[in-house]
């Protein structure tokens, strides 16, 4: 069930990127939203990008970083998923009517500038940049959101980044005890990792 505190997160999930991911996720978690992406639930009858379509009707709020779209592979292509998931949310916002109206995005990048190289239709836009960062990652989520929530209660950014260098440090020991093997947590396991341990 989709809820008003939904964030859609678009970004890579290979393993370079991991890091920085569950950095973000941490953020969103921590600042009282609920995480959602492409690697929720799978439905073996429902395609990947219906199902990020799906998510993103559902979603008021997301984070896009458009960092990962570095040339791989052989021949050297880029990867545009991320570019596309972000214009389909603004496509949304733009043409989906009043329930869509009010949908707010955060987009992330490496450097200043760099997007202007791959997707210079969306300058203009308040661009936030990480440098590759976690800490800075985690403190641009953390600030954006705590403006949407308007919850004194929610900490700073720094604050937050301590926090997940905790939660990372203590996370083998929590899954030894729960019998799970890293490459077995999937992403839903993850959120409710989070969960159980900011209300420790």
């Amino acid at each position: 069930m989709s809820s008003p505190r939904d964030v859609f997160v678009n970004c890579a999930f290979d393993p370079q990127f991991q890091p920085l991911f569950y950095g973000i996720v941490f953020a969103i978690v921590r600042s009282g939203f609920r995480a959602r992406c492409a690697m929720e639930a799978d439905d073996a009858l429902e395609s990947r990008f219906a199902k990020i379509q799906r998510i993103i009707a559902e979603c008021r709020y997301s984070i896009h970083d458009i960092s990962r779209t570095e040339v791989d592979g052989d021949p050297p292509l880029p990867r545009f998923n991320m570019p596309l998931e972000l214009g389909v949310f603004i496509g949304a916002k733009r043409y989906g009517g009043p329930r869509h109206s009010e949908k707010r995005a955060l987009i992330l990048d490496t450097v200043p500038y760099r997007y202007q190289r791959f997707i210079s239709d969306i300058a203009g836009q308040d661009i936030q940049y990480h440098n590759g960062n976690i800490v800075e990652a985690i403190t641009k989520t953390a600030s954006w959101l705590r403006n949407k929530s308007r919850r004194t209660t929610v900490p700073g950014g720094a604050a937050i980044a301590t926090e997940y260098a905790e939660f990372q440090a203590a996370l083998p020991t929590i899954l030894h005890g729960l019998g799970l093997q890293e490459h077995e947590v999937t992403f839903s396991d993850y959120l409710a990792l989070i969960e159980s341990y900011i209300t420790e």
